[in-house]
């Protein structure tokens, strides 16, 4: 058995007693360290102190709800890279955009499995190992990964999460034709299979962001998307 200081840390946000013993259970099993919070006044206090390796953050909370916390995370460097799972008993397309799009890194709707749910968490961890610092450049466009930046012209440009995952991925295989499927899968694990609405909403963004670099994102018809010639 690992010992307990070496257990990656995973605080829990869930204002249901019985979810947050089952899922702290299940953590522990994994090799985790569970620690248990009611709402998000007691989690902000103690992330103040310390960072956890993981957060599950439920939506729904009494007080401030978990994409409010979620966006504070993300707009405070100091936490923005830590991973997070949102739990939620809602399960519409809606929630689980604006959760993504803030930055959650997985969406797990109730009820679940505690051996997806320590599946999901490992794979956040997997995703999470920093890669090697790489540096992409197309025409006036580039992207740094160390920084998660995107500049047009040499000047940054503010991209959701989910925004700048998805044009790494076509910046990372520029050129390239890519299906809405594929891109779906890859970007959103799949979790809007067949609702490409999702995946054009994001694009339309994208260009409006980009500004005049917006041509170098191609519309290839019947297929999909591509960066590029």
């Amino acid at each position: 058995m690992t010992n307990g200081d070496d257990m990656p840390k995973v605080y829990i946000v869930e204002d249901d007693e019985n979810i947050r013993g089952i899922v702290s259970y299940a953590l522990q099993s994994a090799e985790f360290t569970p620690v248990e919070f009611e709402n998000g006044e007691e989690f902000m206090s103690a992330i103040r102190k310390d960072l956890p390796t993981l957060v599950l953050l439920d939506i729904m909370l009494p007080g401030e709800d978990g994409l409010a916390i979620l966006k504070r995370l993300r707009n405070s460097p100091r936490t923005k890279a830590i991973p997070v799972i949102m739990l939620t008993a809602k399960g519409s397309e809606f929630d689980k955009v604006k959760g993504l799009d803030l930055g959650a890194d997985d969406y797990i709707t109730k009820p679940f499995g505690v051996l997806e749910l320590i599946s999901r968490v490992n794979a956040v961890l997997r995703r999470g190992v920093a890669e090697e610092s790489e540096r992409l450049e197309y025409e006036n466009l580039s992207l740094d990964t160390a920084r998660r930046l995107v500049c047009v012209d040499g000047k940054p440009v503010s991209f959701t999460y989910k925004e700048y995952e998805l044009i790494y991925f076509l910046f990372k295989r520029q050129g390239l034709a890519h299906s809405r499927t594929n891109i779906l899968n890859a970007v959103w694990d799949g979790y809007f299979a067949g609702e490409s609405r999702t995946l054009d909403m994001h694009i339309r963004s994208l260009r409006k962001k980009l500004g005049a670099a917006s041509k170098h994102i191609k519309t290839i018809r019947n297929v999909g998307y591509k960066l590029g010639e």
